[in-house]
């Protein structure tokens, strides 16, 4: 892994001239992601993301924090105990520069011996599933992981919106596997990244998904295009 999503987080962190990152998938073209735009304020954030860290509470694990926005909000405005965990070694070093108390170079699935209260996953959160076939393993250490009243607090989106519709409003949809099975492709400083497998999933099947493992999940907004954000906790 050449680790340029975090070279880019550093790179700005650092004010050494940080670049545009260039994202592409394999089903849209490419498209520009300003970096500043990892480093927004509450204020700037979706409503999807501040309601989550409203609902935020307790002991705190933020699974793929990036450059640690919404990690900063909890630890500095609502005094938080936060753990941010990243697999970008340049994206953690740019949140300890940022001030987080926490921040830690960690894969969720390597994580033993801790519980939390609140478990974010922002941004697509279901992104690191990787495939749907992976769900129930992430899913199970995830509850795992969650104190006896815990949430998991995870947004997505239904990326149905992105296939052609025929003559009858039908979706022209791959068969061969789920549809919101992506592969990503980086570049950033004219550097590409390997490709990697991304994940969005509709909220139906993350519902699902959840029952299947012994979850409660619960839709508690939706966004202006598609997304949502999507609380889950341990059947009652």
């Amino acid at each position: 892994m050449k680790d340029l999503f975090g070279k880019a987080i550093l790179d700005y962190q650092t004010g050494n001239s940080p670049e545009d990152i260039i994202t592409e998938t394999s089903i849209s073209e490419e498209d520009e992601m300003s970096v500043a735009y990892l480093f927004r304020g509450y204020k700037e954030m979706p409503k999807i993301e501040q309601k989550a860290l409203q609902l935020a509470k307790g002991k705190v694990l933020d699974i793929g924090c990036g450059a640690g926005s919404h990690s900063i909000y909890l630890q500095n405005e609502k005094k938080l105990n936060v753990t941010s965990i990243d697999i970008s070694p340049n994206a953690i070093k740019a949140c300890r520069l940022r001030g987080l108390n926490n921040a830690r170079v960690e894969n969720m699935l390597k994580i033993e011996d801790e519980k939390f209260d609140t478990i974010l996953l922002l941004m697509n959160g279901t992104g690191i599933f990787e495939k749907l076939s992976k769900i129930s393993a992430y899913l199970q250490k995830l509850k795992s992981l969650l104190t006896d009243g815990g949430q998991i607090l995870i947004d997505s989106s239904d990326i149905i919106y992105m296939f052609d519709e025929d003559e009858d409003g039908g979706k022209w949809i791959p068969s061969e596997s789920y549809y919101g099975e992506l592969t990503f492709t980086l570049t950033y400083k004219n550097e590409k990244e390997d490709t990697f497998p991304w994940l969005y999933v509709d909220y139906n099947t993350l519902q699902n998904a959840a029952h299947a493992n012994g979850l409660n999940c619960e839709l508690i907004l939706e966004g202006e295009h598609y997304d949502y954000l999507a609380k889950i906790t341990h059947l009652k």
